[in-house]
């Protein structure tokens, strides 16, 4: 699980390093936009390497070669900070989406056991995991903001995958091979189907408000309402801290609450806070649209997953397996299209794409309650 709190930490970083980069003054939103692209692209190229290493090299191997990379990503980005030209960033950044996604492929085949006993609780104490590593991301580099000079801070944040990778260093690990993929007939056999078409569209549209809202929220907030950079990065925080608490929630929510409500009222909760996002003017309103949103994001994906593994027993949490994980990939390139919208349509547009996304899994999810039902009948 320490793991997916590593990856918590790379992935939130690039949303939560932009005002540190002075990127809420020069308004260059495209790009901010390739920032994102280039770790978007990095993750997906990430799936052969990983896979390629845990089939030789086990485990053990696999992470400490995603931590070191992650190490050297922060200081490669210390030393490119501005006014170094932003291409070397770029590079940075690619890096920070390969050792996340080697990371991850590393964590997912670790729970594969004990997802296939318990899929919903599974998936949510890695996303509690994954949120907290979030967090920290978000308080460090706020409560450091007018404190440490920007290379300061990276450098502290280099230090978080280092302890990591010497404390794996000295872990046992099992030596379990590499699962074998499913048979690709299997696979195509699954995909035709209505069902596996709608948790597609739900976990690609799911993952990219999630990560939209997070990576364009500390600009969002200066631009728009005029926050300070680190209280924008404090509402950041508070975003993170309402999907972990969400995330713990659940828990204790999913035997006691229907699932299907639960699933329409946390989507019907993200349009509300997106759209109070889009008219507030303030502090005080930001601050519930964001818990909105938060509450609202944290139980859909858990619930879905949790679908997708009665209905579909191929289906493995593996990051990049089969047409669910494909979706999920795609979801992190929602980013970098804010940052065509925010050139075209100025910084508010950046709120629209999650509006319109949370109102696309919702209607996704009353398609999927109504082909569950014929499919039972």
């Amino acid at each position: 699980m320490s793991v997916f709190f590593l990856s918590g930490i790379l992935l939130a970083f690039p949303g939560a390093i932009l005002p540190a980069w002075g990127y809420h003054i020069t308004f260059e939103y495209t790009t901010v936009g390739n920032y994102f692209l280039a770790v978007s692209v990095a993750i997906l190229a990430s799936v052969k390497a990983a896979t390629f290493i845990l089939n030789r090299k086990g485990i053990r191997f696999t992470l400490l070669a995603g931590g070191a990379l992650s190490c050297a990503a922060f200081l490669w980005l210390a030393m490119s900070s501005p006014p170094a030209h932003y291409g070397w960033r770029i590079a940075g950044m690619s890096m920070v989406g390969l050792g996340a996604g080697v990371l991850t492929s590393a964590a997912f085949h670790c729970i594969t056991t004990i997802y296939e006993h318990d899929p919903a609780a599974t998936v949510n104490l890695a996303g509690m995991m994954f949120g907290l590593g979030c967090l920290v991301t978000a308080l460090l580099i706020a409560g450091t903001f007018y404190v440490y000079t920007v290379p300061s801070i990276l450098v502290l944040l280099a230090m978080i995958p280092g302890l990591l990778t010497g404390f794996w260093a000295r872990a046992s690990f099992p030596a379990d091979p590499w699962p074998p993929e499913p048979p690709w007939k299997q696979v195509w056999r699954d995909s035709r189907s209505l069902g596996a078409v709608l948790f597609s569209l739900i976990l690609f549209f799911q993952f990219g408000n999630e990560w939209s809202v997070a990576g364009w929220l500390s600009i969002f907030l200066i631009e728009s309402i005029g926050l300070s950079p680190a209280a924008s990065l404090q509402m950041l925080a508070l975003y993170w801290l309402a999907l972990l608490v969400g995330r713990g929630a659940a828990q204790w929510l999913l035997p006691r609450v229907s699932h299907g409500k639960l699933l329409m009222g946390s989507a019907a909760a993200a349009m509300m806070g997106c759209l109070l996002l889009l008219a507030t003017n303030n502090r005080f309103g930001a601050g519930t649209g964001i818990l909105l949103v938060g509450c609202g994001f944290a139980m859909i994906y858990p619930l879905v997953v949790e679908r997708i593994g009665h209905r579909f027993p191929n289906y493995r949490p593996g990051f990049f397996n089969g047409l669910f994980s494909l979706a999920v990939a795609a979801g992190f390139f929602a980013p970098w299209t804010q940052g065509l919208l925010a050139d075209l349509w100025q910084i508010k547009a950046v709120m629209l794409l999650p509006l319109a996304g949370s109102a696309m899994v919702f209607l996704l999810l009353v398609l999927l309650w109504i082909e569950t039902r014929l499919t039972s009948a």
